[in-house]
C-alpha cells in the first residue's frame, strides 16, 4: 500500500485554476486507475493551501497514477499554478483505517525510464517509529 498526503500550496490568483485542473485529475484517475483507493482534495485553512489525499494498492499504483497519460498531461498545466508541493508518506493507524500499512517496492525489472525516475524521486520513505506501532486490532 502506498497513502500520501500531498500539502500544495498555489501561485497567488491561482486558485481556481488549480481547483480545475484538480477536478480533471480526479475524474480522470478514479475512471482509469484500477490500483487506486482514495483521491481527494480539501482547501486548507490559510490561504492558497490546498491537501491530497492519496492510497494505492501499492506503490506500483502509484506509479502508474504518476506516469499515466491523464498525470503527464496535467503536469505542464500545473507548474505555472503550483508554488510548492511536499509528498508525505503516511501510515494508516490499523483499526481507525481501512487502509493496509504503507510500504515501498521496487519498480518491476521491465519498468520504462519514467516510471524508475519517479520511483527514485517519489521512494516511499517509511517512518522508523512505525514499525512498533503496527499491530492487528
Amino acid at each position: 500500500m502506498s497513502t500520501i498526503l500531498a500539502h500544495i500550496t498555489v501561485r497567488p490568483g491561482q486558485e481556481a485554476a488549480f481547483e480545475t485542473i484538480a477536478r480533471s485529475l480526479y475524474a480522470d484517475s478514479h475512471g482509469a486507475e484500477q490500483g487506486l483507493r482514495y483521491y481527494e482534495y480539501w482547501r486548507g485553512q490559510q490561504e492558497r493551501t490546498y491537501y491530497a489525499l492519496l492510497a494505492f494498492d501499492d506503490f506500483q499504483a502509484f506509479l502508474v497514477h504518476q506516469t499515466s497519460d491523464h498525470h503527464e498531461a496535467a503536469s505542464p498545466q500545473l507548474k505555472p499554478v503550483i508554488e510548492a508541493i511536499t509528498l508525505e508518506f503516511v501510515d494508516p493507524v490499523a483499526g481507525a483505517s481501512p487502509l493496509p500499512p504503507t510500504d515501498h517496492q521496487d519498480p518491476p525489472d521491465d519498468a520504462d525510464a519514467l516510471t524508475v525516475t519517479y520511483a527514485d524521486l517519489y521512494a516511499v520513505k517509511v517512518a522508523d517509529w512505525w514499525h512498533g506501532l503496527r499491530v492487528n486490532p
